[in-house]
C-alpha cells in the first residue's frame, strides 16, 4: 500500500495506472462502513484509492471540524490489512490554495434537509468530490446509503456536469442493534449510545407499516415521532418522506421513497434513513 500526500504525486501515480480504478473518498476515522466501501471497490476494480481528508468547507462555523476525530495510523493500519492499493491523505493547503475562490454548487435538491438546516455544507461537499474526480479520474466512486442527500446531490452533479464515472451507493452497515455506523458514534455518552438505536426501531416500524399498506406520509413520520419521543431524549430535527429521486417531500410514500431523519442525542447530531422500494 502506498501513501501519497501531493495532488502531483497522486497524478503520477494515477498515470501508470492502466486499469480500472475505485475510489473511496472519506473523512478517516474509518469504521465498518468505510470498510465495506473498500470490499466493493476491491471487487469491482483492479485498484482502490482511498482518499482521508476532513474537508473544511463542508463544517459551518458553529460545527464539529476541529473536535472531528482523526487517527491516521489507525485508519492505515485498517487500509493496509483490506489490501488497499493507494491512499491520498491531502493537507488543507494541499486542496485549497491562499487564493482559493472556486466552488461547485448543486441547486434544489440542497435547498431541504441537510442543506436548509447546514448552509454551505453541500458546496463544500460538491467542491471536494469534484476536485478528487479530476485528480484520481477513477472509474468509478463509492458512497455509503447512511448519507441518502448527499448520495443523490453527487448523482446529480455527475449527471449535470457529465462526469465519466460511475457512482456506486453501498447499503448502510449497522451496529448489532441497528445504529448505522458513523464516525460521529464516538461522540456519545454511555446513555446516549443506549438510546440512539430507537433510530433504526422508527424506521423499521415505518417501513413495517408501509409493507402492510399504509402509504400516508403523515401517518408514517407520526408514528417515528412518538417512538423517538416516547422511548428517548432525543430531539427531532427532521423526519421526511421523500422523493428518492428528488427528495421533493410527498403525501403518499410510493416508491422510489425515502424516509430520512436528524435527531439530536446531546451534542450529537445522528441520520439515517430507509428505502421504500
Amino acid at each position: 500500500m502506498k501513501t501519497i500526500k501531493t495532488i502531483s504525486d497522486m497524478r503520477e501515480a494515477r498515470r501508470d495506472i492502466l486499469d480500472s480504478v475505485g475510489l473511496v473518498p472519506t473523512m478517516g476515522y474509518l469504521h465498518e462502513g468505510h470498510l465495506e466501501l473498500v470490499r466493493s471497490s476491491r471487487r469491482e476494480n483492479k485498484y482502490t484509492v482511498v482518499s482521508i481528508f476532513v474537508n473544511p468547507t463542508q463544517f459551518g462555523p458553529a460545527e464539529d471540524f476541529d473536535r472531528y476525530p482523526r487517527d491516521y495510523p489507525r485508519d492505515l493500519a485498517l487500509l493496509e490489512r483490506e489490501k488497499t492499493d493507494l491512499v491520498f491523505i491531502p493537507s488543507p493547503d494541499e486542496i485549497y490554495q491562499a487564493d482559493y475562490n472556486t466552488w461547485v454548487e448543486v441547486k434544489k435538491v440542497t435547498d431541504r434537509l441537510e442543506g436548509a438546516i447546514r448552509p454551505g455544507h453541500f458546496r463544500g461537499v460538491t467542491t471536494i468530490v469534484s476536485k478528487l474526480f479530476n485528480i484520481i479520474k477513477p472509474s468509478r466512486a463509492y458512497f455509503g446509503q447512511k448519507d441518502a442527500q448527499q448520495c443523490v446531490v453527487i448523482q446529480k452533479m455527475i449527471r449535470d456536469l457529465n462526469i465519466d464515472l460511475e457512482m456506486v451507493v453501498v447499503p448502510t452497515v449497522r451496529e448489532s442493534d441497528g445504529l448505522a455506523m458513523s464516525s460521529r458514534n464516538v461522540y456519545l455518552s454511555a446513555e446516549e449510545r443506549k438510546q440512539a438505536p430507537i433510530l433504526y426501531k422508527a424506521l423499521s416500524t415505518a417501513h413495517v407499516m408501509w409493507s402492510e399498506g399504509e402509504r400516508d406520509s403523515q401517518r408514517l413520520r407520526q408514528a417515528m415521532t412518538e417512538i423517538i419521543q416516547q422511548n428517548s431524549s432525543g430531539k427531532i430535527d427532521y423526519i421526511s418522506v421523500a422523493s428518492k429521486l428528488t427528495l421533493d417531500e410527498i403525501e403518499e410514500a410510493h416508491p422510489p421513497a425515502i424516509i430520512s431523519l436528524a435527531v439530536k442525542f446531546g451534542n450529537t447530531r445522528l441520520i439515517d434513513n430507509i428505502i421504500f422500494e
